[in-house]
């Protein structure tokens, strides 16, 4: 188990991951005389990285990282990977912070409690989560943990896709999964789960709205009726980026927040604009070496997943590389009591499908026979958990 440490010598970090957010962080630490990168892992040849600024510091070796370094950035964002990284972290007593909600709604669960581990500062969810801290540290009462969407289509065309990826400098996989849901379904359920709230219903609500006051407002009166603070988002083209919360406040309060231009209640929405990602990973790191507590989790005990949705007609004998950011399935988030036998789309990684599957239908493990990994076995486990907890409701 990782302990609070107090030394005048730079924390030694690993980043496990060489992609978008990996080499972002790593040259934000260049900055820094608190934290030093001293080992990367990837799992392509170090040699045809040839776009990575630091090239020396890369590795195959997954013990490598975890043998050189005290903190270990687990940000690849493919959970069957992050699975494999993290044990071996907590293992080795390890701080693990990961800008990887994928992994967290996947497999997260199995390590909570098992070492120093969370979720950073920066992503949505971890945005979210500080949000939340600092509106119930104000008095607020949280009804809505909300995320934005700008724009939304659940089987986007690929040469759109190939558009934006080349545009943006991002992968296939990354735009496909922010275009067609299955990202922002991942964050939800990972707020949902990590910080005890609800979700309205299979595949969350996302109503569109103008602004995430207008949208906060419809989902607040979804969690009043509901009885129970919810996780889930709006579809607004016209606002800006960024994550909200809504909440209620003490009614005596109403003047005051009405003059500090917050509306006339009774919901009053508190809204974080920016999220810099590997920017505010440092925070995280910081927090989890003085012994602070985890930002966010999955929770032991998860309610939420993310089940795989076909999105076309799926043939006995298909293929299907990878679940999540592919053409084939999308994510949903999905609750465990009541759909105990979905595949989760995490999981999906050289599946190759046993039946026949119409576009729309929700997979189940069945449907698909899936290599079997660490992860697979960490999440039978979960399920496991998940089931007789149910039962004992």
């Amino acid at each position: 188990m990782a302990t609070c440490r107090s030394s005048d010598r730079p924390l030694s970090i690993g980043i496990a991951g060489s992609g978008f957010i990996a080499r972002a962080f790593l040259m934000a630490m260049d900055r820094r005389d608190d934290l030093h990168v001293k080992r990367v892992l990837t799992r392509r040849a170090p040699s045809s990285c040839t776009e990575f600024p630091r090239p020396d510091l890369l590795t195959n070796a997954i013990s490598q990282i975890v043998d050189d370094c005290e903190v270990i950035v687990e940000c690849s964002g493919d959970p069957l990977h992050a699975t494999t990284v993290v044990d071996a972290a907590l293992k080795a007593g390890r701080i693990v912070v990961t800008m990887d909600a994928e992994f967290h709604v996947t497999t997260g669960s199995h390590f909570v409690g098992r070492g120093v581990m969370s979720e950073a500062h920066g992503d949505q969810p971890g945005s979210l989560a500080a949000l939340a801290e600092e509106a119930v540290e104000m008095g607020f009462t949280p009804l809505v943990y909300g995320n934005r969407k700008g724009y939304y289509h659940p089987n986007p065309p690929r040469d759109q896709i190939e558009f934006w990826a080349k545009k943006q400098g991002l992968s296939l996989d990354q735009v496909t999964a922010a275009t067609d849901g299955t990202k922002i379904q991942i964050e939800q359920a990972l707020v949902a789960n990590g910080l005890g709230a609800g979700i309205i219903q299979d595949g969350l609500l996302g109503p569109s709205a103008d602004s995430m006051r207008e949208g906060g407002a419809l989902l607040a009166e979804q969690a009043k009726r509901l009885g129970t603070p919810i996780a889930d988002y709006v579809i607004a083209p016209k606002a800006p980026a960024g994550v909200f919360i809504v909440g209620e406040h003490d009614p005596r309060q109403q003047p005051y927040l009405e003059y500090l231009k917050l509306g006339d209640g009774p919901y009053y929405t508190l809204v974080q604009h920016q999220h810099l990602c590997h920017l505010e990973i440092a925070r995280t790191i910081r927090r989890m070496a003085a012994g602070g507590k985890p930002l966010l989790d999955n929770s032991r005990a998860p309610r939420f997943g993310v089940a795989a949705i076909a999105k076309r007609t799926l043939l006995p004998g298909e293929k299907i590389r990878r679940g999540i950011g592919s053409f084939e399935l999308r994510g949903e988030a999905v609750s465990l009591a009541a759909n105990p036998d979905h595949l989760p789309i995490g999981l999906v990684a050289d599946g190759v499908m046993r039946r026949r599957v119409e576009a729309g239908q929700r997979l189940s493990p069945a449907d698909m026979e899936i290599p079997d990994s660490p992860a697979f076995t960490a999440w039978r486990a979960i399920a496991q958990a998940a089931a007789g907890g149910a039962r004992a409701r």
